[in-house]
């Protein structure tokens, strides 16, 4: 046990038990909150700024109120969550976490090519804002959702949504497990689970960001997570002991990504040029 968590740690340490319909949903709601709450904890004033000002038309103008706002979108703008659905996910697990573009995201259409595509609207201040604040949202939430394993696993099982369990006694997929089922098992809201989280050690020390490389690379390290031995368990009924190994990889996990979310958020809006 010690072996398997040295490796999984080491691979990315690296959020969460109803089941999601679909491979396109990542986080439950609360995880993607807490990824966008900790981003805040480490804005710049001048980035902080600039987030107010494009999320000043929105009931609630902060960026974790807004984060869960794309998986929402197949209900509230049917079109455009039709053309994003495959935003939210790259399976290459089969290929052992090394993403090749034509083989992966053909026409752009995966996580990695999204959240650059959308990360260069939000920093060209030439642009509408709210083109800009529509691609911010994108932004925030696409950050969480490249950061869960089985959104950049493997392509067979539908990144584990195809993988049938049993948790706690109640039916589930391996998916919606690590998207929420781990996470609600702990009954904590979401200020309780953020303090939570910021009690861990820092995941990473990030300051400026080479886009390309860097986002490409969180989306490798949750396939390697996603892949490690052990994630996929050999029996389907699973009991506390699966969650007391994964959820602290899972937490970090979360941890991770909204200290990545920070620092993109600085590199993209801390001048008014494209980084």
């Amino acid at each position: 046990m010690k072996i398997l968590r040295s490796l999984l740690v080491s691979a990315s340490l690296a959020v969460v038990c109803t089941t999601l319909p679909t491979d396109a949903l990542a986080w439950g709601a609360q995880g993607h909150r807490l990824v966008a709450r900790i981003a805040e904890t480490g804005l710049t004033p001048q980035v902080q700024a600039e987030v107010d000002r494009l999320l000043a038309g929105e009931p609630d103008p902060t960026l974790h109120a807004i984060a869960p706002w794309a998986d929402a979108l197949r209900a509230n703008d049917p079109d455009l969550g039709k053309r994003s659905a495959g935003w939210h996910y790259i399976n290459m697990g089969e290929d052992g976490c090394h993403y090749v573009p034509d083989r992966h995201c053909r026409n752009g259409n995966c996580v990695i090519e999204a959240l650059k595509a959308q990360s260069a609207i939000l920093a060209d201040r030439s642009r509408p804002d709210a083109e800009r604040a529509q691609a911010l949202k994108f932004v925030v939430h696409l950050v969480g959702d490249i950061h869960q394993p089985m959104h950049a696993g493997y392509a067979h099982d539908k990144g584990g949504n195809d993988f049938q369990v049993q948790f706690n006694g109640r039916g589930s997929n391996l998916h919606s497990l690590w998207d929420s089922g781990m996470f609600y098992q702990q009954g904590l809201d979401d200020d309780a689970y953020l303090q939570r989280l910021l009690a861990l050690p820092p995941q990473q020390q990030t300051t400026r960001l080479s886009l390309s490389r860097d986002i490409t690379a969180w989306a490798e390290d949750s396939c390697r997570v996603a892949i490690a031995p052990g994630t996929y368990p050999k029996k389907h009924t699973l009991d506390a002991a699966y969650s007391d190994v994964y959820r602290p990889i899972a937490e970090a996990r979360v941890r991770l990504a909204g200290e990545h979310l920070a620092a993109l958020l600085n590199t993209l809006l801390d001048a008014p040029q494209r980084p």
